[in-house]
């Protein structure tokens, strides 16, 4: 067995190397956002605009698809984030945190708090605008690799079990917003496109009941079927999830390297490096020209903000320490409340999935001129929350303590 496959098949060096790349792909995530800040503030802008609206084309006979650059990052590439997201969250229900249901409480509690809060609160702000409401899921999201690459800053001060913690409520989170895509950001739908979609998912189960190992296969009658669901009014990027759940995660031939983590630990550093930096670049570029502060107060960019900063606080922190106080959850060993407080404050660097839901959030209620204010409080509110997270936790970590202790 090569070295890859070891760490592959190792549970906790697995977790070790997914911290380590998830922690390098948020300093990435922070070079490519500046980037497109710079781009879009600067002589640049016009060639920034230019480079996103440029089409690309694939053609197969007759059968034509035609979108600009930015479609392309936000249907196909995201897509492949999703199904990398798909297979973390199989791997995680089948061997890892989610399979343990005493491990899973304290997150679980918390992802549930730091979804419901931020979305209560941006929904009482714009509760009155018709196209504003459409963004109430915007806040609800965590960027698990700003998070982690902010909690490593802080090296081996950090307790093992408080970057578990962030990292499986990260997870869930996921979930979430991908239930909540699926549910309320969906275009008009084509029950062609979407019967063709159902047989294809037929497929796949019947690989997966067969026995087929090889991931080939998988991939691409997946790649058909992200076709059909692009078609089918339902976001296209959902394709990526539905075809990691048929992914054999046991193999009795080869049980330390299954096909979900072969497919996993393939997909990642292209994920980590390429595809997030690049929808970073595409969608966080914000024209500031005529903007001041006075914007923020716009019920759109307040809500998020506030939704970021304040909700996913309260919502992360106050259902945790409800579950550990009334017996429904406990600690991880080795963490203390305080540290769960900074946690929840790194929760509010929503980033690439707000981005994400936003773009479907005013493309779908046709109000695609507010995406301007959505970018404008999902950067103020990440970066404020990032800063405070790294306050708080400098503040309550031990300075010298073994992440292993």
């Amino acid at each position: 067995m090569n070295h890859d496959q070891a760490s592959v098949g190792n549970p906790m060096t697995a977790l070790r190397e997914f911290l380590k790349l998830e922690s390098a792909s948020g300093i990435l995530l922070v070079v490519a956002g500046a980037l497109a800040m710079v781009a879009a503030n600067t002589p640049m802008a016009d060639w920034y605009e230019t480079l996103l609206a440029t089409h690309f084309s694939v053609q197969f006979g007759e059968f034509a698809l035609d979108k600009p650059l930015v479609v392309w990052v936000n249907d196909l590439l995201m897509a492949v984030f999703f199904l990398l997201v798909g297979l973390e969250i199989k791997r995680e229900v089948v061997t890892g945190e989610l399979s343990d249901a005493s491990r899973i409480a304290l997150p679980a509690v918390a992802a549930l708090g730091g979804m419901v809060v931020p979305a209560g609160i941006y929904a009482a702000i714009n509760w009155h605008d018709p196209v504003g409401i459409s963004g109430w899921a915007i806040p609800s999201a965590t960027d698990i690799a700003f998070a982690l690459g902010v909690l490593s800053l802080f090296g081996e001060r950090v307790p093992l079990g408080l970057k578990v913690f962030l990292m499986t409520l990260a997870v869930l989170d996921d979930l979430g917003a991908i239930v909540i895509i699926a549910l309320f950001y969906t275009n008009d739908l084509s029950i062609t496109a979407l019967m063709f979609a159902g047989l294809t998912v037929a497929v796949l189960f019947a690989f997966n009941r067969l026995g087929v190992r090889r991931i080939a296969p998988y991939v691409l009658v997946g790649s058909v079927l992200w076709l059909c669901v692009l078609k089918s009014g339902v976001h296209a990027t959902l394709a990526g999830v539905v075809t990691a759940l048929f992914i054999p995660a046991r193999d009795e031939a080869d049980p330390e390297n299954p096909p979900l983590n072969r497919l996993e630990h393939s997909l990642h550093p292209w994920v980590a490096f390429g595809i997030l930096p690049l929808f970073a670049f595409s969608n966080a570029g914000v024209n500031l020209e005529g903007l001041g502060l006075s914007d923020l107060l716009h019920p759109i960019p307040l809500g998020i903000m506030l939704g970021l900063l304040l909700g996913k606080q309260l919502g992360v922190f106050g259902f945790a320490w409800a579950a550990v106080k009334l017996g429904i959850a406990r600690l991880p060993t080795g963490v203390e409340m305080k540290q769960v407080y900074g946690a929840a404050a790194l929760c509010g660097i929503g980033f690439t999935m707000s981005l994400f839901i936003g773009m479907l959030a005013f493309e779908n209620a046709g109000g695609a001129g507010d995406m301007q204010n959505d970018r404008l409080g999902i950067l103020v509110g990440s970066l404020i929350s990032a800063v405070m997270g790294y306050l708080v936790l400098n503040f309550v970590l031990p300075k010298d303590r073994s992440s292993d202790a």
